[in-house]
């Protein structure tokens, strides 16, 4: 098989560059941060075996509030609501910038 001339149209972008490309690599990043903060709540309130309600008198917030944070689509997070998921779940927050 001759490789040294044929070009394989699947090698390009890589998926950031793509995602760039297109002009949503900041909407990926945010849904998929959201993602990852309800998808580690759920899985605390499971290992607790804590229900919504309970969970939501631990952070000290509604039930709507919760819900609203459980909601994978709901990408709408304020630093106050990720400090008290943090406390909750007696983890520590880390955020960090990167280019």
């Amino acid at each position: 098989m001759k490789h040294n001339n044929i070009t394989n149209k699947h090698i390009g972008l890589s998926v950031n560059a793509s995602l760039v490309k297109q002009g949503i690599l900041r909407d990926v990043e945010k849904n998929a941060a959201k993602r990852t903060v309800a998808h580690q709540l759920h899985r605390y309130m499971k290992e607790q075996n804590l229900n919504k309600s309970e969970m939501a008198k631990h952070m000290n917030i509604t039930r709507s509030a919760l819900d609203r944070l459980l909601d994978p689509e709901n990408v709408a997070l304020s630093f106050k609501t990720l400090v008290k998921v943090a406390e909750a779940t007696e983890k520590r927050l880390h955020i960090e910038f990167v280019s």
